[in-house]
């Protein structure tokens, strides 16, 4: 069956190891947009910080972000939306105190006061280029719990891969564990974890089998292409699921078509050989 739908996951996937877009995943995006697919990025990023990825495509784009909370076109407009009940993310950053120094919330917001710290350390090697681009975002609010006068997006931790895999056990524990989803992201070769709590029912794949549903998409004609833990429901849902070259162990193992790494354009060649040319002839 033909493709209709291209989902794609932007860091580690669409993105190279400097986060830039390959011109040849540029070029056949295009391509397919030009034979009638449609384009959705997957994100964990929240969407000021994926949109401009999007308009680098110069295509119509529909954007999933924080890991499934949202959905939003480029202009703004939200088609979906599942934000996490403040109760419930209180009490998680109430379980969580000794990760504190790592923690965020995520608003849906206009422009400031997105995304809440307790504490900005602005030296912070590994965040001082997410804190410095995102400056007008970002504020901080002490106790943290402080801030959670509206529903937010989310609570994100961030941290070490070891100590982000205790977080998340920790939080698999705790007795609201079914009120809530977790996302897991990490990136080995920098030592360097997420971990995202969101609504119940918010995830990569959930978000886009609701866009799917209403475009009259069946997952048989859905491509997508991820690199990471939090893709994994994504590409159980899409009838043709492609792991990059820089996939993480767990997803290699499950026998997924693999791809060339972001580095080598993996996402162009994805697209080239399962949506462009399924039969190997252009």
């Amino acid at each position: 069956m033909p493709i209709r739908l291209i989902a794609i996951d932007i860091d580690g996937t669409l993105l190279d190891s400097r986060w830039e877009l390959p011109e040849a995943n540029r070029k056949a995006i295009a391509e397919a947009v030009a034979r009638g697919m449609e384009i959705v990025l997957v994100t964990g990023r929240r969407f000021d910080f994926a949109l401009p990825i999007a308009r680098l495509l110069a295509a119509p784009v529909v954007l999933v972000v924080n890991n499934g909370a949202l959905i939003k076109a480029v202009d703004g407009t939200t088609h979906l939306r599942r934000l996490l009940p403040r109760d419930l993310a209180r009490a998680v950053l109430e379980a969580t105190p000794e990760f504190r120094a790592g923690a965020a919330v995520m608003f849906d917001r206009p422009r400031e006061n997105q995304v809440i710290f307790e504490q900005i350390d602005w030296e912070d090697a590994q965040r001082r280029e997410y804190f410095e681009r995102n400056r007008s975002f970002l504020a901080e609010i002490a106790p943290l719990e402080s801030c959670l006068t509206e529903d937010p997006i989310q609570v994100l931790f961030t941290g070490p891969v070891e100590r982000m895999r205790e977080l998340a056990g920790r939080l698999n524990h705790l007795p609201q564990r079914d009120q809530f989803s977790l996302a897991l992201t990490e990136y080995a070769a920098r030592n360097f974890a997420l971990v995202d709590v969101v609504h119940r029912d918010a995830s990569k794949g959930s978000a886009l089998q609701e866009w799917a549903a209403r475009r009259k998409i069946s997952r048989d004609e859905i491509l997508a292409i991820g690199d990471n833990l939090n893709d994994r429901e994504m590409l159980e849902f899409a009838g043709t699921r492609v792991l990059m070259g820089n996939c993480v162990p767990e997803l290699r193992q499950l026998g997924w078509p693999i791809t060339m790494t972001n580095d080598e354009a993996g996402v162009a060649a994805a697209i080239e050989a399962f949506a462009l040319c399924p039969d190997g002839r252009c």
